[in-house]
């Protein structure tokens, strides 16, 4: 019988729902989700960027930031800007609003993960975040490798 409840992927996604809920709890007085807190996250980062750049590096599909940066400009945290290069993009731009709001929902994410990650210890925390980063990083041929290490 397989081990459900032991199952690297039913744990992943179990942490992930509490930590999605206990951050949405925390943004929706701001009318925000966390995939859009982690758009604004990446503008705050580099403001002006693309579409495309901006799905290449949250790895979300083109279709779904394009909803993302509807809803984000419908409230007045970005705008759209046409490309200087290319007449067929856009760039995405933080509004003044959206610039204000950088420093209390960082603020705002660095309490929930601490609450998130309450139960671990710092060097847990770090070999988390290690861990995590390699999955995220990793080949797609990587299971060529020696099941037995």
């Amino acid at each position: 019988m397989y081990d459900i409840e032991n199952s690297i992927g039913f744990l992943l996604a179990k942490a992930y729902q509490r930590g999605f809920a206990l951050f949405k709890e925390q943004l929706d007085p701001y009318g925000l989700t966390p995939p859009q807190f982690s758009l604004l996250a990446f503008l705050w980062k580099e403001d002006g960027q693309s579409q495309t750049a901006l799905s290449q590096k949250t790895l979300i599909d083109r279709t779904t930031i394009g909803g993302l940066v509807d809803r984000l400009e419908k409230i007045g945290l970005v705008k759209r800007q046409t490309h200087p290069e290319d007449r067929r993009a856009y760039r995405v731009c933080l509004t003044g609003r959206g610039k204000e709001l950088e420093h209390e929902l960082c603020a705002t994410a660095a309490e929930v993960l601490t609450l998130f990650l309450a139960p671990l210890s710092d060097d847990e925390q770090d070999n988390l975040r290690h861990l995590l980063k390699q999955i995220r990083i990793a080949p797609e041929n990587r299971h060529e490798t020696s099941s037995t290490q």
